[in-house]
């Protein structure tokens, strides 16, 4: 007798490893974790694994791979590739929750270091480095409720990666549950350590394929004691661009933010708060943030900028904030359009990456396809234009049916993956590969750089065990 594929002895031995409330393997309790953010992906597996500390981890890990379970690491599951969840690439998996693993391990401000258990929350890392006056800059939508863990493996972005880069330039060191239950830990507090390789980058951005991350050492920085937020309405993409181009040679690194959106994404911001009004009018609005800890006077800084670009008909109209509530309420626009997007429903959701200079073209060959192959769905367009990285989405029609909208967006989907490629690009800027991008990422590698990753993953996981399907094919082996 088997108990949801799982049988009543193993089930016992599990529960005897992690202890009460320490696995799931019934339906009911298994169900927030067996769906993705988004709600676009469900999946399945024998049981849930929560362990409450390193040892723990260990434990689960060396009696499934003794058992021949395979094993999908899971931080907050706020993913969007269906990374942390089995959707058919892995049957007979356990889902491992990190959420137990939920500690600040310590907070050292004269270093301006902070390490934490990898099921931490993001908010929470962030709160306690302000309490010492400290900065962790990492800002997502999702920071309420994402785990540092999966920010690591997943080498989240977000918007301040501007300034101050993605989740691997702001890592420090790592621990890791290696896939035979090994720990290996990175821990040194060291800004620089150049005794060979650099092993802890072979985990971030690797989406729990090689290991389970259990603790994550970050950086940390002085608390900027200015912040200045405008939001700003210009003609177009061109000239989004242009202005940035002035902006990070008058403004250098005080720049921690620099959005662009469409004008057409306002309709999805109201879906979640009719009251919100745009400051501006205009076809593309732009949200730049400079931010300072030093005595700069970034108010009359930004000022003289604008003026400048709007004497020149880059800017059209500009709105600075002036208060901490106003710029809240700027930055509510631009994560409120994600969130409308999901409220609307099934979409086409990509993260694309380009050279900066190749966002307008970007956008306007993505736009010209929509609207020449497919009419009635709609072009939105925003991200971080920063460091290249456009979000191109595309909703359908509401009266579609949604099996024909999404045999329909797949089709659009290939077709904006290949207009990026076309223009040097990557399918991926921030979200990651996962199980919804394996087959094109695979296909599109290089054969010396398919060697190379295979040898990686051969050496530290021959079993296959370590999240099965997500960014390798679910086949025995990758030749």
């Amino acid at each position: 007798m088997t108990i949801h594929g799982i049988s009543p002895d193993v089930l016992a031995a599990l529960e005897h490893l992690l202890g009460q409330g320490g696995v799931a393997a019934d339906a009911a309790n298994m169900a927030k974790y067996l769906v993705d953010w988004s709600g676009d992906h469900h999946g399945g597996a024998l049981a849930v694994l929560k362990p409450a500390s390193v040892a723990e981890v260990q434990a689960a890990v060396q009696l499934c791979g003794s058992l021949g379970l395979a094993m999908i690491p899971q931080g907050g599951n706020t993913g969007l590739v269906a990374g942390a969840i089995d959707i058919g690439t892995a049957p007979g998996a356990v889902v491992i929750s990190l959420e137990r693993l939920n500690r600040i391990r310590s907070v050292d401000a004269d270093n301006f270091m902070l390490q934490a258990d990898a099921g931490c929350i993001l908010q929470h890392i962030k709160d306690a480095a302000e309490e010492q006056d400290c900065l962790f800059p990492m800002a997502l939508g999702a920071q309420g409720s994402c785990q540092i863990g999966g920010n690591a493996s997943s080498n989240a972005g977000g918007v301040n990666v501007l300034r101050y880069g993605m989740a691997r330039d702001l890592i420090v060191g790592l621990e890791v549950v290696l896939p035979d239950g090994a720990l290996w830990s990175g821990f040194s507090g060291l800004r620089k350590d150049n005794r060979g390789y650099d092993v802890k980058q072979l985990f971030i951005g690797a989406e729990g394929t090689l290991g389970i991350i259990t603790g994550v050492e970050v950086k940390l920085f002085p608390k900027p004691g200015r912040v200045e937020t405008a939001y700003l309405g210009l003609p177009s993409f061109e000239a989004a661009i242009a202005l940035f181009r002035q902006a990070r040679r008058r403004c250098s690194d005080l720049i921690s933010a620099f959005e662009i959106i469409g004008a057409e994404c306002m309709e999805l911001a109201r879906l979640v708060d009719s009251n919100i009004v745009a400051p501006v009018t205009a076809p593309v609005h732009v949200l730049i943030e400079l931010s300072s800890s030093a005595a700069i006077d970034l108010r009359a800084l930004l000022m003289d900028f604008l003026a400048g670009t709007m004497e020149e008909k880059l800017v059209t109209d500009a709105v600075l904030a002036e208060s901490g509530a106003q710029a809240k309420a700027f930055w509510a626009i631009r994560e409120g359009l994600v969130e409308g997007q999901t409220k609307r429903g099934y979409h086409v959701r990509t993260d694309l990456s380009v050279r900066i200079s190749d966002i307008p073209a970007l956008i306007a060959q993505a736009r010209d396809f929509v609207a020449m192959e497919h009419p009635g769905w709609i072009s939105q367009a925003y991200g971080h234009a920063g460091d290249g990285n456009i979000h191109f989405n595309v909703l359908p029609p509401l009266d579609l049916a949604e099996p024909d909208a999404r045999a329909k967006g797949a089709a659009i989907t290939a077709e904006l993956y290949d207009i990026v490629n076309a223009l040097g690009g990557s399918i991926s800027a921030e979200h990651g590969i996962g199980r919804t991008r394996q087959r094109v990422y695979w296909a599109g590698m290089l054969p010396v750089q398919r060697r190379l990753v295979s040898t990686l993953k051969d050496a530290l996981d021959p079993n296959k065990l370590m999240n099965p399907g997500c960014l390798f094919p679910a086949t025995e082996t990758f030749s």
